[in-house]
């Protein structure tokens, strides 16, 4: 008896990686965007600041608030960066 080929997928060429890789990061950064939004409007209210308040901290307090967020998404996130990323390789392969 012979043996039965196998049906093998193609290995995914270097332009589709690196395709992937950018939807990927822009899908992370569109979580981590969404995300610090949400930090946004759930901040400590004004005159019950965490640093003293004043106008540095206004000013910073949204690079604080990406930072948390870019962190969240590095942990694992919220799973809004890996629908958006099936939903743009669907959008690209289709």
């Amino acid at each position: 008896m012979m043996p039965l080929p196998t049906m093998m997928a193609a290995p995914p060429s270097d332009r589709t990686t690196q395709q992937h890789a950018a939807l990927h990061k822009a899908a992370q950064q569109l979580e981590a965007q969404f995300l610090a939004e949400m930090l946004k409007s759930t901040s400590v209210v004004a005159g019950e600041s965490a640093f003293g308040g004043g106008t540095g901290e206004e000013q910073f307090q949204s690079f604080l608030h990406q930072a948390q967020a870019d962190r969240m998404v590095e942990g694992g996130g919220i799973g809004l960066a890996e629908s958006i990323f099936a939903a743009l390789t669907r959008r690209v392969a289709g």
